[in-house]
């Protein structure tokens, strides 16, 4: 499958679908959500994945691109990042999912702040986080933990992106309270509880 944009790699996609596979082999209760899905770059593959199960795919944007940084998202390799870049819009998303042939995922288009709990599966067996920012990360952290599986999959992009230092200080500062395992890979970090 071709890429649908070049916010991943071929290599991170392949990480994100593996770990994907290991949680439907491992038969973990729950839905998969990803906040961040920007043209469907990562979650038209999982939804083409998820066809053949009984989990339902549920995807999160603003689709008005990147929010305002905060200074825990400052990095001299990063200034090309700036509030609206990467703008996509609902529409395309739902055009690329049509054109792959898979059944679209359930769409909340909003900041990841303003999601509110009643728009979250009630059971989460595997979550990709892309928020790309410190805020971002923290907001999708809170809303998913109390509703992950016991042996739940979160992967965090951009965790070793030296360009989006506050994806792994929210991260980290998150995992201080809140105790899991977490492995680096690529630029992921894959996290069990």
């Amino acid at each position: 499958m071709k890429l649908l944009s070049d916010q991943i790699d071929e290599r991170e996609l392949a990480i994100i679908l593996r770990e994907l596979e290991k949680t439907l082999m491992a038969d973990i209760k729950g839905d998969v959500v990803e906040f961040g899905c920007y043209v469907g770059t990562t979650s038209v593959p999982v939804g083409k994945r998820l066809m053949s199960t009984d989990k339902k795919l549920f995807v999160y944007d603003s689709f008005e691109g990147l929010p305002e940084k905060t200074h825990q998202d400052e990095s001299p390799t990063g200034t090309q990042f700036v509030a609206g870049e990467l703008t996509a819009s609902k529409k395309q998303l739902i055009k690329n999912f049509k054109q792959a042939g898979v059944p679209l995922p359930i769409i909340t288009k909003e900041w990841f702040s303003n999601v509110t709990p009643d728009q979250i599966p009630e059971t989460i067996a595997f979550a990709f986080l892309d928020g790309d920012y410190y805020r971002s990360v923290l907001d999708s952290l809170r809303l998913i933990w109390n509703r992950l599986s016991p042996e739940a999959v979160i992967i965090i992009d951009d965790y070793a992106n030296e360009a989006l230092p506050g994806a792994a200080k929210a991260t980290d500062e998150w995992l201080r309270k809140h105790p899991a395992t977490i492995r680096i890979e690529h630029s992921l970090a894959i996290i069990s509880r």
